[in-house]
């Protein structure tokens, strides 16, 4: 069958990116819809969305329509496909697109048949899905088909992504609920606990990626941020540090490193022996925050390297993956 285009996507829990075969990752925007609910109508998707949550009249919505790497409402994630699908495509026709999704490696059959048919629905004539840490991994430029064992951590915005991969499959692997939303939620926490100080999404995400981190930096760095006063409900604005901000992360981090730990007691001990040799690749858009690989690597002692291009490590993978018919035939949920 010969296909109008050719189409990769990671869908993420926080951002969608689009790879279209011959132009590379061409999308790259929040995984967000605004919804009018009187009408049904869709108001903006991604970007222009995501700068509406927090800030909409009573009959507008903005819904995250992916929750923890799988869909949680499945007519606005069918939307948005379509939505960005066609954007991709520059408006034209994609009637005959072929399609090659990333999933979290531990969602069930059902999750996954829902995601093909929402791509189906979208416009996809032949659609497969390839598993995350897989996609990462070819992504990163790995040859996973060798016998050599590969340790890939996917930190996303819903997921981490635990996996050891060799020939071409999943030895081993953990899927967390614990990743970049979460590291946004123990920043309110901690701002809310030790401040009284209510902050947004969007506030924490910026402290994160400002002054997050995941050890101790030699220098702490220092950023001014604002929110309500739960006493007073009034404006009011605070100065947070670096330090504080890895006293809010800690528990997380230490879930990711422990989950880390778990799969490298569940891989045979010839792979083990290859990934002490070859390392750890982290990839997605945890990777960016501060010393992460540090904080692995401490952990582990296994020496950890950041994936070229992190946030768009998946989506280049499943664009790779459109070609490689072995890897997606071993992947696929349906094909037509």
């Amino acid at each position: 069958m010969v296909f109008t285009n050719e189409i990769g996507i990671d869908l993420g829990t926080a951002n969608v990116l689009v790879y279209l075969k011959g132009k590379g990752v061409v999308i790259d925007e929040p995984s967000v819809v605004a919804i009018n609910t009187d009408t049904d109508e869709i108001i903006a998707v991604g970007e222009e969305a995501k700068q509406m949550i927090g800030r909409t009249p009573g009959n507008i919505i903005a819904i995250k329509p992916l929750k923890d790497g799988v869909i949680s409402n499945y007519s606005i994630t069918e939307r948005m496909l379509k939505y960005f699908i066609r954007k991709a495509c520059g408006g034209k026709k994609f009637s005959k697109s072929k399609i090659v999704i990333s999933v979290p490696s531990g969602i069930t059959e059902v999750e996954k048949r829902a995601i093909v048919e929402a791509a189906t629905q979208a416009g996809g004539k032949a659609v497969y899905l390839i598993e995350e840490p897989i996609a990462a991994a070819i992504g990163a430029g790995i040859d996973i088909t060798k016998p050599d064992g590969v340790m890939v951590v996917d930190i996303g915005g819903g997921t981490t992504d635990v996996a050891v991969i060799a020939l071409g499959g999943i030895v081993a692997s953990k899927l967390l609920k614990t990743a970049g939303d979460d590291f946004d939620e123990a920043i309110i926490r901690y701002i809310r606990k030790e401040y009284n100080l209510s902050i947004g999404e969007r506030t924490a995400e910026e402290i994160k990626l400002a002054i997050g981190c995941a050890c101790r930096r030699e220098e702490p760095e220092v950023k001014e941020c604002s929110g309500r006063d739960l006493v007073t409900g009034l404006p009011n604005r605070i100065k947070i540090t670096s330090d504080e901000m890895l006293e809010a992360l800690e528990e997380s981090l230490q879930i990711i490193c422990g989950a880390i730990h778990e799969v490298l007691e569940q891989t045979p001990p010839e792979l083990s022996a290859d990934i002490g040799i070859t390392g750890i690749v982290i990839n997605g858009g945890g990777a960016l925050l501060h010393d992460i690989d540090k904080r692995i690597e401490n952990h582990t002692g296994i020496r950890v390297t950041i994936a070229e291009d992190p946030k768009s490590c998946v989506a280049i993978g499943t664009g790779k993956a459109l070609s490689a018919t072995h890897i997606l035939g071993r992947n696929s949920v349906n094909k037509k």
